[in-house]
């Protein structure tokens, strides 16, 4: 009888590990829908709402929201009937959207704004977001410091900075955390997320990223690990773009090994490459049981 017990409580953990680790695996969202405009990422205009059950009968629970500069005061997150709308898709799908990557900021950074009244008006975009975001529960803020958001000299970096930690109050207050992609090499990367306190700001993780530009996915975790919040999961070549899981230059299996040993407890969202037949469902289903059985590789 007690082995019986021992056994099925053994059994319980293990399912509960499992489901643990599957709940933190999320898709970018765009990433079910058709391509717009021949883009990797974009918001989904026609077939936003239809992720939702999409994502649902794939048994993935968490979706990352995309945000571009383009028609910005139109996206439904930025309006309250379209607010009302994602909360009650996510009631009725079980999805939970709690993290956004803002695009926006990288196609119209605030940081690179030359003229005083456009910089007004992007940080005014920015506040707007927040507030945005607060409203429907999203508390993970991605800002992507590369491409045409990468921080170019001090006086970006400095702006960055200041402009956040005059926000850091209203942060705190909802719960929310802005989390940088940013392209910096890991010396550079430490040095200025110290400038941040760690109670709203960290770091978001991108595997393929790092392994685009030739980092060491060992160095950047010892150097900052204990400051990344969000990471996103992909595979690209050195120097080259997004490619299909396991195609690339990532070490996802060892990256994943390293985060979990670090004592990384947030979500794994796929931004993986997309299907080239269309089946955008499918690819996220096979991308996702990937992950997840790397992850219960590294927990066991």
């Amino acid at each position: 009888m007690v082995a019986g017990r021992q056994m099925a409580s053994s059994i319980s953990e293990e399912s509960g590990l499992r489901m643990s680790l599957r709940d933190r695996i999320g898709f970018m969202q765009g990433r079910l829908s058709p391509l717009v405009d021949g883009k990797i990422q974009a918001f989904p205009w026609d077939h936003w709402r239809e992720e939702f059950p999409v994502a649902q009968k794939l048994g993935v629970r968490l979706m990352e929201w995309t945000l571009d500069h383009e028609r910005l005061e139109e996206n439904p997150l930025m309006t309250d009937a379209g607010r009302r709308e994602i909360l009650a898709l996510s009631r009725l799908h079980n999805i939970k959207v709690g993290s956004l990557t803002g695009d926006l900021f990288m196609q119209a950074p605030f940081w690179k704004s030359a003229d005083t009244d456009e910089r007004t008006q992007r940080l005014r975009e920015f506040d707007a977001v927040l507030s945005s975001c607060a409203e429907v529960g999203i508390n993970i803020i991605v800002v992507p410091l590369v491409d045409n958001g990468a921080m170019e000299n001090w006086q970006q970096e400095n702006l960055v900075v200041s402009e956040l930690l005059r926000r850091r109050d209203i942060l705190s207050r909802r719960g929310t955390k802005v989390v940088f992609e940013c392209d910096y090499e890991p010396a550079a990367l430490t040095e200025f997320i110290a400038r941040l306190p760690d109670d709203v700001f960290g770091i978001n993780y991108d595997i393929g990223n790092s392994a685009a530009l030739g980092y060491d996915w060992k160095e950047e975790i010892s150097a900052y690990g204990a400051r990344i919040v969000n990471v996103h999961i992909k595979d690209r070549k050195l120097g080259g773009t997004t490619v299909p899981l396991g195609t690339g230059n990532a070490d996802i299996p060892g990256t994943l090994q390293g985060l979990l040993h670090r004592g990384y407890s947030g979500s794994f969202i796929l931004q993986t490459a997309r299907a080239t037949d269309g089946g955008h469902a499918g690819a996220i289903s096979r991308y996702r049981d990937m992950a997840l059985a790397l992850l219960e590789n590294v927990a066991q």
